[in-house]
């Protein structure tokens, strides 16, 4: 049972950082996961009251980090509302209507058609939605470095007890 408990630990933690790239993965809330799973299968004993809040403080950070940030980059270079809303759309069906591209297409052409509905200008909407992607590198870029910590401080924190 504990190599069937590190297998399910480590796909889960597999899974998180993949989701970091890929926003149709479940991201941190898999690699959250893993540390139920990890108490399951072990102890939630060297898991303790310190370990769940400082993770759950990531937890929360990451998913307001994420929105803010991916917004920012369309807010930075002029967006609407509108724009923030409709990249964060791209963001989750572009890479299923465009494979290959759709990860980076989809706000690109998300928040573009914000701006046109506007009224803006094309090369507006396009400067919009170059911030759209620029928005969504940093976004992977803060997500990859916040999961990351999360597991080294669950592989230092179990390996302390």
């Amino acid at each position: 049972m504990d190599i069937l408990g590190w297998i399910i630990v480590i796909a889960l933690f597999v899974t998180g950082m993949a989701g970091a790239v890929f926003p149709v993965l479940p991201g941190v809330l898999a690699i959250y996961a893993a540390f139920f799973v990890y108490g399951w299968f072990f102890s939630f004993e060297a898991l303790g009251p310190v370990f769940w809040i400082v993770q759950t403080l990531i937890v929360v950070a990451l998913l307001v980090a994420d929105y803010a940030v991916g917004a920012w980059g369309v807010k930075k270079y002029g967006g609407s509302k509108l724009s923030v809303w409709l990249s964060t759309i791209g963001i989750i069906i572009g890479p299923f209507v465009i494979p290959a591209f759709g990860l980076i297409l989809g706000p690109l052409i998300g928040a573009m058609i914000g701006e046109l509905i506007k009224g803006e200008s094309l090369s507006k909407a396009f400067k919009v939605g170059i911030g759209s992607v620029v928005g969504l590198l940093s976004s992977m870029a803060v997500k990859i470095v916040l999961q990351l910590a999360m597991i080294i401080l669950f592989v230092i924190w179990i390996a302390s007890f």
